[in-house]
């Protein structure tokens, strides 16, 4: 039987090399192909990509993950000739595929141009090798993801760049607002421009002339007051101005500048908004002793900044540890380098899940690991019996404990002291037992015990 003879039906019956066998045949017909474009082998597929007789809606599906084998079929001058809108009917992500392909040529720019979907002409105007005919088609196009991606553009013509910071939307005009090539009249243009994200957009301009620094300082829109405030080379004027303001947002970005004065500081810890505050609390400047006042603001938003410095006094950290969230204590209790006072106060924290995190902290001093011995709450006891540091004594008392699950683990614990192990080889709990059988400093004595033991799995334990 010949390759064009084969029932597309019995494809399963070919191995991969038959499979590669029939798709770089040239009789192979086009339902062969159809049936071998969903071949598990990748190289069958690229094949078929290639194969002058594959239709051209199995090379529209392939076109996606094998441009180049597409691009290089024989027959796609035939195909194009017969269908002059070929691309029209190829998915997008295939025309995308082909427009990114090395050495695409200029006939796929051209029908991606004419393509119906949005996103390959977003592609398209994204690419950096376009003719300007193409550039200036685009930037007139319906779609404004088209127009805004040719305002991105690098190589803009800068009468393009003035036809675009006059369109209709909004996102289009943002995005040539941010370009660092705009003409000095166009930027002052955009400055005035109806909506408040292009004014700010023109706000975030390293190279932005004071006049317009001092016409947005007067603009009504927060959000480009507060984008405006962040910037490090304001006026002193513009600067308090925005310091002052009745828009919170406004203030915290005032915040946010590499220096502000002293006074400011002091003003913004008296602030009422909890994000002025916050604001604050993150300043590399802000002094220890505001750190610790902020630590205990009334705020959880507050109290959050503060807890994500690295440098904060021992006093604020203190704070934090009595803090009314369980998740800031937590984070407390598992920071490193604490000292004794916050440690003495997490020892005594009112949820157990904290008490548990500490109890296995290394730098815990026997005093403090003695009353988590005697916590109330099991979990906290047996976080104890794991702690690498707690002493043999108080895993003496820990083997007596009330609570099974306490007395495996110290079972387990290496500083278990040898005379605790006859007690725990007759405990009631099966997993005391099976714990104990699976130490290595047993004796010969203890051990041939334990491997009579009534249950099968400390017997085996103990054998092993």
């Amino acid at each position: 039987m010949t390759f064009s003879d084969l029932d597309p039906r019995t494809l399963t019956t070919l191995g991969t090399e038959g499979a590669l066998e029939a798709a770089a045949s040239p009789r192979a017909s086009a339902d062969l192909l159809s049936g071998l474009s969903a071949h598990p082998d990748s190289r069958v597929r690229a094949l078929v990509a290639r194969h002058p007789n594959t239709p051209t809606d199995i090379l529209g599906s392939l076109a996606a993950a094998y441009p180049a084998d597409v691009l290089a079929n024989p027959g796609l001058p035939l195909m194009r000739l017969a269908r002059p809108n070929l691309l029209s009917s190829f998915p997008a992500d295939s025309v995308i595929a082909l427009l990114n392909a090395d050495g695409s040529p200029g006939w796929v720019a051209d029908a991606a141009l004419r393509h119906e979907d949005y996103a390959v002409r977003t592609a398209l105007a994204a690419r950096p090798d376009l003719s300007e005919a193409r550039v200036a088609a685009l930037a007139v196009d319906a779609g404004w993801q088209i127009r805004e991606a040719v305002a991105r553009r690098e190589d803009l013509p800068e009468p393009l760049a003035r036809q675009l910071a006059a369109d209709d939307d909004y996102d289009v005009r943002k995005a040539v607002a941010l370009r660092t090539d705009l003409p000095g009249d166009t930027l002052r243009t955009l400055v005035g421009d109806p909506h408040g994200l292009v004014r700010a957009s023109a706000a975030r301009r390293l190279d932005l002339p004071l006049d317009c620094i001092l016409t947005l300082g007067t603009d009504s829109d927060p959000d480009v007051l507060a984008t405006l405030a962040r910037r490090v080379d304001l006026p002193r004027s513009v600067r308090e101005w925005l310091a002052t303001h009745d828009q919170p947002t406004v203030r915290a970005a005032a915040l946010q500048g590499w220096t502000v004065p002293t006074a400011w500081l002091s003003r913004a810890e008296l602030d009422a908004d909890p994000d002025v505050r916050a604001a604050l609390a993150r300043r590399p400047d802000t002094p220890p002793a505001t750190l610790t006042r902020l630590a205990a603001d009334e705020t959880e938003t507050v109290r959050r900044a503060v807890l994500e410095r690295n440098d904060l006094p021992d006093e604020a950290v203190l704070t934090l540890a009595r803090a009314p969230e369980q998740d800031i204590r937590l984070h407390v209790a598992s920071a490193e380098h604490l000292s004794p006072a916050v440690l003495d106060a997490l020892t005594g924290d009112p949820d157990p899940n904290v008490r548990t995190v500490l109890a296995v902290r290394p730098d815990l001093n026997g005093d403090l690991l003695t009353r988590l011995a005697a916590d109330p709450n099991p979990e906290v006891r047996r976080a104890v019996a794991y702690a690498p540091v707690t002493s043999p004594d108080l895993l003496t008392r820990l083997a007596g404990d009330p609570n099974a699950g306490v007395r495996r683990a110290a079972a387990h614990h290496p500083n278990l002291p040898e005379g605790t192990h006859d007690t725990l080889a007759t405990d009631p709990d099966d997993g005391v037992r099976l714990a104990l059988a699976g130490r290595t400093d047993l004796s010969p004595t203890l051990r041939d015990h334990l491997r009579a033991d009534p249950d099968p799995s400390v017997r085996a334990e103990a054998s092993a």
